[in-house]
């Protein structure tokens, strides 16, 4: 017995958009927290992004574009990572992800693993590409790909989950 997947695209006029940004963006602060009690585990494991791509997959863009922006910048005000000067990058990178997951979902209108992978490594060049061109320094803008290995697969593995099982209807 197959179940179908139900994803939306709220628009800006409905208070279901907020509600579950406001959600998302919760969940991208706590998650970041959990994960910097460990020696370099936001780089690692790339945590503010992971709510960013099921927000923007699940709900739409719109969800997804509210919670790219105001997850970095409250972070950065209420416990000072990620550091002001990096978040021209991430925040780059997460509307980067919001775009990306939002459009996946709406074309395909379903979330695959191969879909996610589309999607992450999507959003992680075009952002890398950005994010050199804001620092001016090649080495510092792919350390994504240097050390956050375990976050793209969390995001595509546990995304895919959290997606299809946890928040399904």
């Amino acid at each position: 017995m197959q179940t179908t997947l139900k994803l939306q695209s709220l628009q800006f006029n409905n208070v279901r958009t907020y509600l579950a940004a406001s959600l998302f963006i919760i969940a991208n602060i706590v998650m970041p927290q959990i994960f910097h009690l460990v020696h370099q585990g936001g780089v690692t494991w790339l945590p503010i992004y992971f709510f960013t791509l099921v927000g923007a997959y699940k709900y739409g863009w719109r969800v997804g574009l509210l919670t790219a922006v105001a997850s970095p910048v409250l972070n950065s005000l209420f416990f000072g990572m990620p550091a002001a000067a990096g978040l021209p990058a991430i925040i780059l990178k997460s509307v980067l992800l919001a775009v990306f997951a939002g459009y996946a979902a709406t074309r395909f209108n379903k979330a695959s693993i191969a879909l996610l992978v589309a999607v992450v490594l999507g959003y992680q060049i075009t952002g890398t590409l950005g994010e050199w061109a804001i620092k001016g320094d090649f080495f510092l803008a792919c350390q994504d790909f240097r050390i956050g290995i375990p976050g793209m697969l969390l995001q595509i593995f546990g995304g895919w989950i959290f997606i299809n099982f946890i928040i399904r209807k």
